[in-house]
């Protein structure tokens, strides 16, 4: 009995010190998601006009551009996977990959050759792990992004797209990561960034559109803004995906506590019995000896 009741007191300090690590991360999370969310707003109104001035010159130009154009022939297709550097994030990471794989097998009954583009520790680990070949990979900066990993990461796609599915690059360009929805939920999102859809206006719109002279002349304002709004897109999905890991990690942590909370309970209750249990068997070793010696008397 006494050995018994050492485990679960083990038991229980190993609980509760659990409960510590998982409460602190749990808060650190939280703060975390704070300045992630902030970030996001941040970012927003300068996508946003990037979006408006893209769309403009391309819906109210008769320019033709390489980005904007789809290609005749899609042989080679990338796959952009936004995953985290670190782990405790419960399904975070894997829903995320599930989710690139299976747009990679879509593109593949479509007859296009997938190529992987991985972002994050985790990606990078699963992909090796099962030998499977990526074409570039950024780590190190998934809890805070800055741009210039954004612009990095653009440069590289663009390069690929450029040359083209036949010279060794890629014919379009998809992102595949994980959008913050609210601090419950992170749903995994699949976006081709190039060539760019453009989407008109719908015919019985009551909006007015302004006309507009463009000086240089479009193709010129196109290769000047695509550029940025692929970077700002970029940019977006890795602050999306940082607040979606920071709201996962709560979630997961906060689980781990209440778990470490049950455990704690269940630990204390099984001591309890196993000390009520000793208690007893001492009591009746008490008695049988005194009814022993008066039977002897």
């Amino acid at each position: 009995m006494g050995a018994q009741l050492r485990v679960y007191k083990q038991k229980i300090a190993s609980a509760q010190t659990t409960k510590k690590i998982t409460k602190a991360m749990e808060l650190i999370a939280a703060s975390r998601i704070q300045k992630a969310q902030a970030r996001v707003r941040a970012s927003s109104p300068y996508a946003r006009a990037v979006t408006r001035a893209v769309s403009a010159v391309a819906t109210r130009s008769n320019a033709s551009h390489p980005l904007t154009t789809a290609r005749e022939k899609v042989t080679r297709s990338a796959v952009v996977i936004f995953s985290s550097d670190r782990g405790l994030a419960g399904a975070f990471n894997s829903q995320i990959i599930r989710a690139g794989l299976e747009l990679a097998e879509l593109l593949r009954s479509e007859g296009k050759e997938p190529v992987y583009y991985l972002i994050g520790r985790k990606s990078v680990g699963y992909f090796q792990f099962r030998r499977l070949s990526s074409e570039a990979e950024w780590v190190g900066d998934t809890d805070t992004p800055h741009f210039e990993t954004a612009v990095e990461i653009a440069q590289t796609l663009v390069d690929a797209f450029n040359r083209g599915g036949d010279s060794g690059g890629v014919d379009e360009i998809h992102l595949v990561y994980n959008r913050f929805v609210s601090m419950m939920t992170q749903t995994p999102e699949n976006v081709r960034l190039l060539p760019l859809e453009v989407v008109d206006a719908p015919e019985d719109s009551t909006t007015v559109f302004p006309e507009y002279d463009f000086e240089p002349e479009a193709s010129l304002v196109l290769d000047a803004l695509l550029p940025v709004y692929i970077q700002s897109r970029i940019f977006n999905a890795l602050l999306q995906s940082s607040a979606a890991k920071h709201a996962a990690t709560q979630k997961a942590m906060k689980s781990a506590s209440d778990n470490a909370d049950k455990l704690i309970t269940d630990y204390t209750r099984l001591r309890n019995n196993a000390r009520q249990a000793e208690i007893t068997q001492q009591i009746a070793e008490i008695v049988g000896g005194a009814d022993a010696l008066a039977s002897g008397n």
